[in-house]
């Protein structure tokens, strides 16, 4: 009878104080390549509204009661005509031309001039597009709130609508508009009242750049009414 040869002897194991711990490679996640890049980049949002013009501060007020459109010379009766021969509808609904009054020459603070005028009505009426255009820019700034501007297909003139409660639903800048439809509601936002709700409207003549901000102020009640300027 044979005998098996005996077993050989097992090899200690190591203390796991004895043992060397590689490091596992791990594939990086899409992420920051340095400590210094946020993690999620984006979730910082910026306001399409508050983005003012390059060298423009986003706090102005533009086309606001004299704040950035500033007149270079007093309108005359040939460019009111000019503005008048558009047959601009009442922007606000349920108003005729004979409630409006003539508050473009109002004084304002820091020796402003209005350079629009204020038509009163409830807050939420309907605020309506005065002629046929294109909704140039959606805007909001300290002193006028909400605002719209709508340029007119020559590009001649933009329409300035401000202390807006809201937009119509799904306005969009580059949205065509047609005479009469609806762009936004009566309200007090910016500098008004909360207890004198109000559309401020202004009309502005542009010049070959056709800049949203920049334009020459023209009275808007003479063109509305098809009356002179008291």
């Amino acid at each position: 009878m044979s005998r098996r040869p005996p077993a050989p002897a097992a090899a200690p194991v190591p203390a796991l104080s004895e043992i060397r711990r590689e490091p596992i490679p791990v594939e990086p996640l899409d992420g920051p390549e340095s400590a210094d890049t946020p993690l999620k980049p984006e979730l910082v949002r910026v306001d399409p509204k508050r983005v003012a013009p390059q060298g423009v501060s986003p706090d102005a007020d533009i086309g606001h009661a004299g704040t950035e459109v500033q007149p270079t010379a007093p309108r005359s009766a040939a460019d009111i005509a000019a503005a008048s021969r558009l047959k601009l509808i009442v922007p606000v609904r349920g108003v005729t031309p004979d409630q409006l009054s003539n508050t473009y020459e109002d004084a304002r603070g820091s020796g402003r001039v209005h350079e629009a005028i204020d038509i009163m009505a409830k807050r939420g009426t309907p605020v309506l597009a005065v002629a046929d255009g294109e909704v140039e820019k959606l805007f909001t700034s300290d002193r006028g709130g909400l605002t719209l501007y709508q340029f007119e297909p020559s590009g001649r003139y933009a329409y300035y609508y401000a202390h807006l409660d809201r937009y119509a639903d799904d306005l969009e800048e580059g949205q065509a508009l047609k005479q009469g439809d609806v762009i936004g509601y009566v309200g007090s936002t910016g500098n008004a009242s909360d207890d004198a709700p109000h559309l401020h409207f202004g009309i502005f003549e542009l010049d070959e750049e056709r800049l949203w901000w920049k334009g020459t102020a023209i009275n808007p009640y003479p063109v509305l009414t098809g009356q002179r300027p008291q």
